[in-house]
């Protein structure tokens, strides 16, 4: 059951408490009175609405009560706001005073658990965070002096929470994998022969030959390298080909099992059939490493590289750093709409623009465009990354139809001035980016998946435009 209010959070103990216990900090109170807007939980009902049509009954009037989605907001806003995790949060929230209120949670009340919250971020998903920026940036027009006349825009990468791949690391990934799921499964099914043999021992000592071989750096030691991962790729293979086998059994199991009168044997089906599909989704990524491993040592070329058993949509992108060659993550293009190009100058982020592998600027940049659309604003001045192409830019550009558009190190019209003004207000973006990653958790996303990388990524830039808007405000 949705529950968008929550109770009341004053109490008989709060006039025990000294006045400064009982007001917010300055920072805290001017967040606190956006928060109060009833009209940003709207996305959140629509989500639960959303959820009813797609499964044909609604939870929104029945069923367990979830936490109030006021106090949700505000914890995610304190989560990014501070860069805690879900557990720290919860313990510094139920510690503190101001953060109980800000949150609002009566002294007397148990703050929820962090599960809660962190089940809550995945179901919502990334367009009710991105619908909840939305209304923060019309809000900013409706009600403050803020007016957008300029926008820069400029594309980062959010790391995926995964370690440094390699062959012989996501063959060791692989099956363990296999062989903790085909465990499960294989426990769900009484008296079946099929199972998956754990070879992790196995990869582990080849994965530890590796390391001792490269100490040698010599073209015999690569070629040794070589032949190693193609040994643990073998081995990932034969765990694959054994989890196939067991899926079949469990499928074949669960057949039987559905045509039973008893309620508590078709209850058994399904969940049989939920291990084995959650086994074969692995098995899928395993085999795909097997592949790549395949592809390595025929010196053929490898395309849409799979980097992680946990996180398959994550993705290797080369942006040219020095210190950084190679980032393993998602693309994200962001684009700040401020009143002004002055030195200083701070905006509102958009919902980010996002693709699956490594997008150029100007395959996000139509995504952008229609964000600013959507928001109905007509910024006069564009300022771009030098990786945006100067005809594919004024073409994704042209139905906002700028009066002036600077692209770093391109000739563009207008005086000398107003081109050290653009390129001043265009370095502005690595700021506003450096700021999001350093303040509010962009630097690497910890939900896995796509999905779950636009939700993380939602959340950060919702929470600077909430700060933005109290320092508007």
């Amino acid at each position: 059951m949705l529950r968008l209010q929550g109770g009341q959070v004053e109490s008989l103990w709060d006039e025990v408490l000294p006045e400064r216990l009982r007001e917010l900090p300055a920072d805290l109170a001017q967040i606190d009175s956006l928060l109060r807007d009833e009209s940003l939980l709207l996305p959140i009902e629509a989500h639960w609405d959303r959820e009813a049509e797609a499964r044909g009954r609604s939870a929104k009037g029945h069923g367990r009560p979830t936490i109030p989605m006021q106090t949700y907001v505000r914890l995610m806003v304190v989560k990014h706001r501070y860069g805690w995790g879900y557990e720290t949060l919860m313990r510094e929230v139920s510690d503190s005073f101001h953060l109980r209120r800000f949150c609002l949670i009566a002294i007397d009340e148990e703050a929820p658990d962090e599960s809660t919250v962190r089940k809550l971020t995945r179901r919502l998903g990334p367009e009710t965070v991105a619908e909840l920026s939305r209304l923060v940036i019309a809000k900013a027009e409706r009600e403050t002096r803020f007016r957008a006349r300029a926008v820069r825009i400029d594309s980062t990468v959010v790391e995926a929470d995964v370690c440094y791949p390699t062959d012989a690391g996501l063959a060791g990934d692989g099956v363990r994998t296999l062989a903790r799921a085909g465990r499960r499964l294989a426990a769900k099914l009484a008296g079946m022969q099929a199972r998956v043999r754990d070879r992790s021992r196995a990869v582990a000592k080849r994965t530890r030959a590796i390391g001792r071989t490269l100490k040698r750096r010599t073209g015999e030691a690569k070629a040794e390298v070589l032949a190693l991962t193609g040994e643990t790729g073998k081995l990932l293979a034969r765990s694959a080909r054994e989890a196939r086998a067991l899926v079949g059994e469990a499928r074949q199991k669960a057949r039987t099992l559905q045509r039973s009168r008893s309620a508590n044997t078709r209850g058994r089906a399904a969940r049989i059939l939920v291990s084995a599909e959650r086994l074969e989704t692995m098995v899928e990524r395993s085999e795909k490493v097997v592949e790549q491993i395949g592809k390595r040592l025929a010196g053929e070329p490898i395309t849409d590289r799979l980097v992680s058993i946990f996180d398959p949509d994550a993705r290797p992108i080369r942006k040219g750093k020095l210190g950084r060659p190679t980032e393993f993550g998602y693309v994200e293009q962001l684009a700040e709409v401020t009143p002004n190009t002055k030195p200083g100058a701070r905006g509102f982020v958009l919902p980010p623009a996002s693709a699956p592998g490594n997008p150029g600027e100007n395959e996000l940049l139509p995504q952008t465009v229609s964000e600013l659309q959507r928001l109905g604003l007509s910024p006069r001045e564009v300022a771009l990354d030098g990786g945006f192409q100067t005809n594919a830019s004024a073409e994704a550009l042209a139905p906002l139809a700028p009066e002036r558009t600077f692209i770093a190190g391109r000739a563009s019209p207008g005086s000398r001035r107003t081109q050290r003004r653009l390129a001043r207000y265009r370095v502005g973006v690595e700021g506003r980016i450096s700021h999001l990653k350093r303040r509010h958790g962009l630097r690497r996303s910890r939900l896995k998946g796509g999905e779950g990388a636009r939700t993380w990524t939602g959340w950060a830039v919702l929470t600077y435009n909430v700060e933005t808007y109290a320092a508007y405000a």
